[in-house]
């Protein structure tokens, strides 16, 4: 019998949070056979749940989910600073209703009822994205150097006294350019979610971030305040 010493690939873990069963079951046996590791939860509390504590790849997430629907799912997850794609289900195909699920943080929508071989390559195209090289370990932006292995920082050449949580908000804020974040999602991915704590907190440490990285701490060009929401890194 001939043996192969190739590696085995590493499954990708794909929770499903539907509660037909007909469509949960049916994107299961395709998932599988598509050699994904999947989970699946009938509701939102569950879904949650299994999202916490499996930490899968990629969601797949109904919207008219009992007990907690998929956008508090989906509101919840971004809050909490966890990053992986979620790819939202929805029989409602309104306009607004797409909107908010992308400005929540889904990674794709697709309407009911969908083409299941367009699922699945949007499936297959969320985790190419989402397995794309890591940021480099040294990041820059105007005329700072951020090492993020050796977790130092240096602007115009000279190093910058940071304590470790300024760094922790700092790298965070770096690993998620662009997008805005709630003073929730930066609390919970830094401190834990079990921690609690004031936005104040949040809105304290930008200004540190500021007073030591920005040339104009009074007019930030890269840690920007999003009125009503919370801050977003430009750089």
């Amino acid at each position: 019998m001939t043996q192969t010493n190739a590696k085995t690939k590493p499954k990708h873990r794909v929770l499903v949070v539907e509660d037909d069963s007909s469509i949960s079951l049916g994107l299961r046996i395709n998932l599988t056979s598509e050699g994904y590791d999947v989970r699946i939860a009938d509701d939102g509390e569950r879904g949650l749940e299994l999202a916490r504590s499996e930490r899968p790849d990629l969601v797949i997430l109904d919207i008219m989910l009992p007990k907690m629907n998929g956008l508090e799912v989906l509101d919840t997850l971004r809050k909490e600073g966890f990053t992986m794609p979620i790819i939202v289900l929805s029989a409602r195909t309104g306009e607004m209703d797409k909107v908010t699920g992308l400005e929540l943080g889904a990674e794709d929508y697709v309407a009911k009822p969908f083409s299941l071989a367009e699922l699945l390559a949007r499936v297959k195209a969320a985790l190419r994205r989402s397995a794309q090289p890591s940021r480099a370990s040294a990041v820059t932006f105007g005329d700072v150097l951020v090492d993020v292995d050796a977790r130092t920082v240096r602007r115009a050449g000279a190093e910058v006294e940071m304590t470790a949580t300024e760094f922790d908000v700092l790298v965070f804020l770096l690993s998620q350019r662009g997008r805005v974040l709630s003073r929730d999602a930066i609390f919970s991915h830094v401190w834990g979610p079990n921690h609690h704590g004031t936005p104040r907190t949040i809105d304290n440490f930008m200004q540190q971030l500021r007073a030591k990285l920005e040339i104009d701490p009074t007019a930030p060009k890269h840690f920007q305040t999003v009125r009503g929401v919370g801050y977003r890194f430009d750089g």
